[in-house]
């Protein structure tokens, strides 16, 4: 009976677990959060539940009954509050590309080492455990990419993630009158759960342009018809927004907050199809709350550790199998590229069964790998619509702090770049400090490697460094490091 981790507990994971399961396979799912559902599924906790917990999400039957599923099962162990911290990765028997006699031979003496702290993430007890299991599925997700402009450092800039994780999971208002910009679909749901916790959205501010969003989706229009479910939230976003009598504008995007002690007020641009603001079309608009999101990045610590290549776009690249570069480690959801619920739960299911012996040309396979093909299909509309356009650092100054944990701005960097003519990410960090703060580049990472890039006298960055990988893949206590435990 195979033995398989499964590394993150949002809609990908709780997928693979199951998969797992019901290929037979003994499954430990784990998550860092108190329980599990992901940023998706965020809600309150069991203490203090609602009655109307499904009106604030999509698929809530499917995630209740998931989630009891996995619980009742004996064979499914779910650890909750629990962070993996490092993978150690063992040599190339490991690697797919190693000839197959080495792999069958080494890979069953030597296994993937995944070291776990389980308890409170600011805990002093925290139990220590070391797992080697047959397989791992990594399905850690992603999280906003916010943009830098002029005052987003201020109390009352959120991150759109952020201020939805609020209304979800804690009920709570991040203000009266809000402004939700950025690009993606996802700023409508973010706009929906604001105002059901009260807030006025005085506009939802799309950067791309009405030409762009039309180039991205509407070509092939009946492979679109196929995401029928997406066209059905879509509609129910739409007919909230005009209930409440929520502005809609395309190549518009914040470029400016205001105020001193907190955000007062926002500068609204249009931008052009490149996002470069358009002079002259500057508008103040008052708010004490702004929720910003232009992208998602991927979770990619862990699977950096455990040794998974990456794809030209920066994500996990699998097999058809959902298998990384390295055998027998799956990776499924956001980690793989940015497509939705839908995508990750077919992902999970994939690689859940692999992982536990299955292959992706098995019968009970057909639904999720429709599901995949089609959903696959979607995020690449998605991307070719509300992709991040080079224009938008033409709203940066040179006082724009970038590096908010190390108060580095804009200006501290190219200056950095251009005095040392160097195009190495590690030299740069050490001498700018940006990205050495309590999140380690979490934040700021993609714009401090942009930035440095373009300042660079190569206008690219030729290390193979970057803000994800990391030995220690989160933060620990050095007492909790130097244990006997091995």
């Amino acid at each position: 009976m195979a033995d398989v981790l499964v590394i993150g507990a949002g809609p990908a994971g709780l997928a693979a677990a199951r998969a797992a399961r019901t290929q037979g396979a003994l499954v430990t799912l784990l998550d860092a959060a108190d329980d599990v559902g992901g940023q998706y599924w965020r809600h309150l906790p069991d203490n203090r539940s609602s009655e109307r917990e499904r009106v604030l999400h999509h698929g809530w039957a499917a995630f209740t009954e998931l989630r009891r599923a996995l619980d009742r099962d004996d064979h499914c162990r779910v650890l909750r509050s629990a962070q993996v911290w490092a993978i150690e990765e063992t040599d190339a028997a490991r690697r797919k590309e190693a000839p197959p006699a080495q792999q069958a031979s080494e890979g069953e003496l030597r296994r993937t080492t995944v070291h776990i702290l389980v308890g409170p993430a600011d805990g002093a007890a925290r139990e220590r455990l070391t797992l080697k299991p047959d397989a791992i599925v990594v399905a850690t997700g992603a999280h906003d990419r916010t943009l830098p402009f002029p005052g987003w450092e201020l109390p009352g800039v959120f991150t759109a993630g952020a201020a939805q994780a609020l209304a979800k999971g804690e009920r709570v208002a991040v203000g009266e009158r809000v402004v939700v910009a950025g690009a993606g679909p996802f700023l409508l749901p973010v706009a929906a759960s604001l105002v059901q916790t009260g807030s006025a959205v005085v506009g939802v501010y799309e950067a791309s342009r009405s030409r762009t969003l039309a180039s991205g989706w509407l070509p092939r229009p009946w492979l679109l018809a196929r995401a029928g479910k997406k066209g059905v939230e879509l509609a129910g976003y739409v007919v909230r927004q005009v209930r409440h009598r929520i502005p809609y504008r395309t190549g518009t995007a914040v470029v400016r907050a205001h105020g001193t002690d907190r955000v007062t007020a926002v500068t609204i641009a249009s931008v052009d199809e490149q996002w470069r603001p358009v002079r002259g079309t500057e508008r103040r608009v008052a708010a004490d709350a702004v929720c910003v999101s232009h992208a998602f990045t991927p979770r990619l610590e862990l699977a950096l550790a455990a040794g998974c290549e990456l794809d030209d776009a920066g994500f996990v690249a699998v097999d058809a199998d959902q298998r990384t570069s390295v055998r027998d480690v799956y990776a499924a959801g956001e980690i793989t590229g940015i497509g939705g619920v839908e995508l990750a739960l077919a992902e999970g299911t994939i690689a859940g069964h692999c992982a536990a012996g299955g292959s992706a040309t098995d019968d009970v396979l057909r639904r999720p790998l429709r599901a995949r093909s089609i959903y696959q299909e979607f995020a690449q509309r998605m991307h070719a619509a509300h992709s991040v356009r080079p224009g938008w650092t033409g709203w940066l100054t040179d006082d724009t702090v970038v590096c908010r944990c190390e108060e580095v701005n804009c200006g501290a960097l190219r200056a950095a770049a251009a005095a040392t003519e160097s195009s190495s990410l590690r030299s740069l960090k050490l001498s700018t400090r940006a990205g050495l703060g309590i999140c380690q580049g979490r934040i700021c990472g993609r714009t401090v490697e942009k930035l440095l890039a373009d300042a660079g006298p190569h206008g690219r960055l030729r290390d193979d460094a970057r803000f994800d990988r990391r030995p220690i893949a989160f933060p620990l206590r050095l007492g909790e490091l130097a244990t006997d435990d091995q």
